[in-house]
């Protein structure tokens, strides 16, 4: 079962932006797949205007601007059994051995971040139905990658996914799965994975879902204060693409 993600996000210019999602689609991820091990690819675009857990602003931190790549509007997203497809070669490797006329493709990437990371836990929702093995992740997904603020929080924050987070996403509607994720490479230290099956139904059950449970909101509320995310973090994004081994991608 894919249990391992190499996740890049990262920005486009407008111009030339349709001849790289078409050399994106039909020529660099084919050729991912290839690498053996590796079992699907998904890319999203990120939605503007995302409405936050809580329906209000102020609630989350992130990680000033600089030293950490702020690209976010896509995410490319492999999935595989274990890591090893994804670190041999690496992805700076394996982006090195490509063709000079893809090089100069990819680099219309920028703010370009990358992390390759293991499941930690999973929980399934609802609509597991659509949770299937081996295959692409839902077409909604909202995905946060952050660090705790000090060690000394890493401990709240892993009771709170285990007792609260993960536990009450079993019971919304909407939801395929959620996972959480920890790091091999890169920034982040840790993920959360969510998967809809649609941003409607993103939205309409899970943004406001902790008003039914209030005496959990302050706890979460006090964890999450704790975080400190990657420039744009959490991600709330639709897929434009996927493709699994040996199949035809499709939207």
């Amino acid at each position: 079962m894919d249990r391992a993600f190499w996740i890049t996000w990262y920005d486009l210019p407008e111009s030339g932006r349709e001849e790289y999602l078409s050399w994106l689609h039909t020529t660099y991820i084919p050729r991912v797949l290839e690498r053996p091990g590796v079992n699907w690819a998904a890319h999203y675009a990120s939605e503007h205007n995302v409405v936050p857990l809580g329906g209000g602003q102020g609630r989350i931190r992130h990680r000033v601007l600089g030293d950490v790549p702020a690209g976010d509007r896509y995410i490319l997203l492999f999935g595989a059994a274990e890591t090893r497809p994804f670190v041999e070669p690496s992805p700076n490797r394996f982006h090195a051995e490509l063709s000079a006329a893809d090089r100069r493709i990819l680099e219309r990437r920028s703010g370009e971040r990358v992390n390759i990371m293991l499941e930690e836990s999973q929980v399934l929702g609802p609509e597991s139905k659509h949770a299937l093995e081996d295959a692409p992740p839902s077409l909604c997904i909202q995905l946060g990658s952050f660090n705790a603020a000090s060690y000394t929080d890493e401990d709240g924050i892993a009771n709170w996914y285990a007792r609260w987070r993960l536990p009450s996403m079993r019971g919304v509607p909407g939801c395929v799965r959620v996972r959480t994720l920890v790091s091999v490479a890169g920034w982040a230290k840790h993920a959360c994975l969510y998967e809809f099956t649609s941003l409607a139904a993103r939205n309409e059950n899970f943004v406001h879902y902790e008003r039914s449970h209030p005496e959990m909101e302050q706890w979460s509320k006090d964890v999450v204060k704790d975080l400190l995310h990657a420039p744009g973090s959490p991600n709330v994004a639709q897929r434009i693409w996927a493709a699994s081994r040996g199949s035809p991608g499709h939207a």
